[in-house]
């Protein structure tokens, strides 16, 4: 009986010192893995989010501490006075220094992580110049839905599109002004001469950002991690004659160009990682108080249904298209 050779491992020819591309065998079986499907360690990270609100929302419903107190739908919170926990109030330090301005602690944990890490080359390198485009576009979404789409943002305009107005003005004579139909088209303007943004459906604006920003940062750190923990990369992606390939034949092309030593590589890869870890921690943390004390099961479902199609476009959808790789890249590639 012969023998089976046993196949060459990845990674073999580069830690005896040389540095030849091995020979990667093509997957195109019709059975192989979609390159637009996460790997399994990507979908228990992604599964993180849904089983956290899923969480907040049932202690919400069978904690007497939540259920027992006054809830209000037009701030989707708990009132001040009535609030169970700390973390319910919506002036608790937290909320106001981190969440508040989270896309700052995203864009910092970020930057500091694609600027210390040697994993992207050299200057401004071409994994640079892809990582950057990556958080440009990730930076426009979040854009668009919380501050500005040819006027007001899309979660104000989607709330005016279900209904939603600005109403119930404290001030008589600004009410009288106002008229039935309100002239304010977002919830901040609308707060700002005190009136009440009620009526329409209000996607979660701090679910949509506590998990477009946490995952980004996931996104971008987990080929780092798993290098330097020794976690197979499951990846697949299409390449340019449509066969599915491992996302190490990519890899492997685009190291050649960077420089990198591939032999001090798992040494460097945990620079920047830590302060992305503790930003992400934070993030969880925030999300779960979210699900737990504010807006509506469905608010919560639509903040992160907005999150994870805009992730997917960016993260997913160039493993399956060779021209939008070229531009956005992958992760680690």
């Amino acid at each position: 009986m012969a023998t089976r050779r046993k196949p060459q491992q990845y990674g073999d020819d580069l830690t005896n010192g040389t540095h030849s591309p091995p020979v990667m065998p093509l997957q195109t079986s019709p059975a192989a893995r979609s390159p637009f499907l996460p790997t399994r360690l990507e979908a228990l990270l992604i599964s993180i989010y849904p089983s956290t609100l899923l969480l907040g929302s049932i202690f919400s419903t069978l904690s007497s501490s939540t259920r027992n107190v006054p809830y209000s739908a037009t701030s989707q919170s708990h009132p001040p006075e009535f609030a169970p926990s700390y973390f319910a109030h919506k002036k608790n330090i937290f909320n106001i220094y981190f969440v508040k301005v989270g896309w700052f602690w995203t864009t910092l944990a970020f930057s500091i992580f694609i600027l210390l890490n040697p994993d992207f080359g050299r200057g401004l390198s071409r994994r640079r110049i892809q990582a950057l485009f990556r958080y440009l576009s990730v930076t426009f979404w979040w854009m668009c839905m919380t501050q500005w789409f040819f006027g007001a943002p899309l979660i104000d305009q989607y709330f005016r599109f279900t209904g939603g107005q600005c109403q119930l003005m404290r001030d008589p004579e600004a009410r009288k002004q106002m008229g039935d139909k309100t002239e304010y088209f977002t919830a901040a303007a609308c707060k700002a001469v005190g009136g009440s943004w009620k009526g329409g459906h209000d996607i979660s604006g701090h679910v949509f950002l506590l998990i477009l920003g946490s995952a980004l940062l996931w996104f971008e750190i987990l080929p780092a991690l798993t290098r330097a923990e020794g976690l197979r990369d499951g990846r697949k992606i299409t390449l340019d004659d449509g066969k599915i390939a491992s996302v190490a034949v990519e890899k492997q092309r685009g190291l050649s160009g960077l420089g990198v030593d591939m032999k001090n590589e798992d040494g460097t890869t945990r620079k920047g990682v830590k302060l992305a870890i503790g930003v992400m921690a934070l993030m969880w943390w925030m999300l779960l108080m979210t699900a737990a004390y504010f807006h509506t099961w469905f608010e919560k479902f639509t903040g992160l249904a907005m999150a994870f199609a805009w992730l997917w476009g960016v993260y997913f959808l160039p493993r399956g298209v060779p021209a939008l790789r070229a531009v956005l890249g992958m992760p680690g590639v």
